[in-house]
């Protein structure tokens, strides 16, 4: 089997049946959802259109998309979040960049946002130089590596629309479930390029990405404690002691920065805050672990 389609649905009712309608698998060609303890209703909305893995409860976005590749049997997985929808065309634009490089672990397309508009979704590596980049003013220049009309190679790319090869992931232990949601791919990339393989952003490969997390105000704050909390992670787990504290200095003057001129002040301050204590409080893994919600595990079968 050449190509699995790996949905990951967190109550996506809103979004799960047009990211199915836009999927055009082939005969041979697999299409998965895992459903993330969902309560609205939406694993219900699968149907025939795809095997449903449906979990009891809620787990971290690493934990997921490891548990699909590990189930998935194409040589290719295209992770995918519920609220991503494909263009026509962009599996096999990602395929062919897979193909074309028996080096390339994992290829990101071009997500947009729901406006059509191109959105940065693939970067440089966390790290001093890049923090001190964006602390400049030159991220843009220097830290995004997304957009364009060539391929090209990449640090890390989104995993809204992320195509992987299995037996790359499989190699480095898929991916990290301390990085609950935030991070996980920066890390996953981050192992696979260690282990000598390249990571590809195509251009030719657009996928719309709704983000529906940015219109849930009310669990902003966890949101922004979950993020800081894996970023602080990622640089322990791969910098020195000197380098994540000068990183995490550098992105709480970035914040303080942008809270001069930002519309949302607010927002940007309390950014700074939760960098500045590498994210402590209550995030999103805490509101999963408190919710513990009852529904039937693996109601297919699988």
């Amino acid at each position: 089997m050449k190509l699995s389609y790996c949905i990951v649905n967190t109550n996506g009712r809103e979004h799960l049946p047009a990211c199915l309608a836009a999927i055009d698998a082939g005969e041979e060609d697999e299409v998965i959802v895992l459903d993330n303890a969902s309560d609205d209703g939406s694993a219900q909305l699968v149907g025939d259109q795809a095997r449903l893995i449906a979990l009891r409860h809620r787990e971290g976005k690493a934990a997921n998309d490891s548990r699909l590749l590990s189930e998935a049997r194409g040589e290719y997985a295209l992770l995918l979040n519920e609220d991503a929808e494909l263009h026509p065309g962009a599996a096999g634009a990602l395929v062919r960049a897979l193909d074309d490089d028996p080096r390339a672990a994992a290829v990101g397309a071009q997500l947009v946002s729901s406006e059509g508009e191109p959105v940065p979704c693939a970067w440089r590596l966390p790290g001093v130089g890049p923090a001190l980049a964006v602390a400049t003013g030159v991220q843009k220049l220097l830290v995004t590596q997304s957009g364009g009309t060539r391929r090209r190679e990449a640090g890390w790319c989104q995993s809204s629309a992320l195509l992987v090869r299995r037996s790359a992931a499989e190699e480095v232990g898929f991916l990290d479930p301390d990085f609950f949601v935030y991070s996980d791919e920066t890390d996953f990339c981050k192992r696979l390029r260690d282990a000598g393989w390249r990571i590809l952003f195509d251009p030719a490969a657009v996928a719309t990405h709704h983000n529906q997390l940015t219109t849930d105000r009310a669990a902003e704050d966890r949101r922004l404690a979950e993020f800081h909390r894996n970023r602080d992670l990622y640089m322990r787990k791969h910098h020195s002691t000197g380098e994540r504290l000068l990183t995490r200095a550098l992105w709480v003057l970035a914040y303080l920065e942008r809270a001069v001129f930002a519309s949302d002040r607010r927002r940007m301050l309390r950014h700074a805050r939760h960098e500045l204590v590498g994210g402590s409080g209550d995030g999103i893994r805490e509101a999963a672990e408190a919710a513990r919600p009852s529904v039937p595990e693996d109601s297919s079968g699988s």
